[in-house]
């Protein structure tokens, strides 16, 4: 190797020590806890105007309890991946982010789970929300969703049922018909429809199990707008969609 080579060579191995120590400095840094003293507290429930079911006392009653309320505490990165985790097993809590502001005031930003449907069986009750997960029925839900009564399992409930009541969301024939689900068991599930007002009326159909329930009740709503005068004259109470393709009213 010439003196020239050996130069550049030597050029290029200080350059990469350099460039190494600078970037071992900077992690350094980055990764030093931040041990700031906070002052206070302040929740952002992002989602409140369209429902409120935890309040920010709740909130901070749970941090005291775990050991974790922030104010008056040094904190650093650590601590607010503790404060995130335990605000994030809330029931009420889908997501929550928390973070310091160059002011000392540590925010909380969160939003609340939603439900989807509502399940009642006889030793049970409880919302399964848009996630697909359980989540506890409380007074503060006054959020109108689909109820499902029955012999309903939870893989049940979190399967199909709640993605029948997601469709029946965005459904405009159907959402304001359908009173309840009723499971008698997998394969023998009833939809319950409403009379005048909300009540459930005498009329009920058959689905038979969930699977192609779109396709069911297409061919229903086909038998109910085209069928009008012959469900005049008669009073069937219940329609079989068991069948494929048909409705056997009975």
């Amino acid at each position: 190797m010439n003196s020239t080579a050996k130069i550049i060579w030597q050029s290029v191995g200080v350059t990469l020590v350099a460039v190494l120590l600078v970037g071992a400095v900077v992690w350094g840094l980055m990764m030093r806890p931040m041990d700031v003293p906070c002052k206070s507290l302040e929740y952002i429930i992002e989602d409140r105007a369209e429902r409120m079911y935890l309040t920010e006392g709740e909130l901070t009653r749970v941090l005291e309890t775990e050991g974790v309320y922030p104010v008056g505490k040094a904190l650093n990165r650590g601590s607010l991946h503790k404060i995130e985790s335990v605000i994030r097993r809330h029931p009420m809590v889908r997501t929550a982010e928390c973070y310091l502001t160059p002011w000392q005031v540590m925010k909380v930003r969160l939003t609340q789970r939603v439900p989807l449907l509502r399940v009642q069986t006889p030793g049970d009750t409880y919302f399964v929300d848009t996630d697909r997960r359980i989540m506890p029925v409380r007074e503060a839900v006054k959020d109108q969703v689909l109820v499902a009564k029955g012999a309903v399992g939870v893989q049940m409930a979190s399967g199909p049922l709640v993605e029948f009541a997601q469709w029946l969301e965005n459904d405009n024939y159907w959402k304001p018909r359908v009173h309840h689900v009723y499971v008698q068991n997998p394969r023998m599930v009833y939809v319950y429809l409403k009379g005048d007002g909300l009540q459930v009326s005498g009329e009920r159909i058959l689905l038979g199990s969930m699977h192609g329930f779109e396709s069911k009740l297409a061919k229903c709503r086909t038998f109910f707008e085209n069928g009008q005068e012959a469900l005049k004259d008669k009073q069937y109470k219940e329609y079989d969609l068991r069948f494929n393709g048909q409705v056997v009213a009975r």
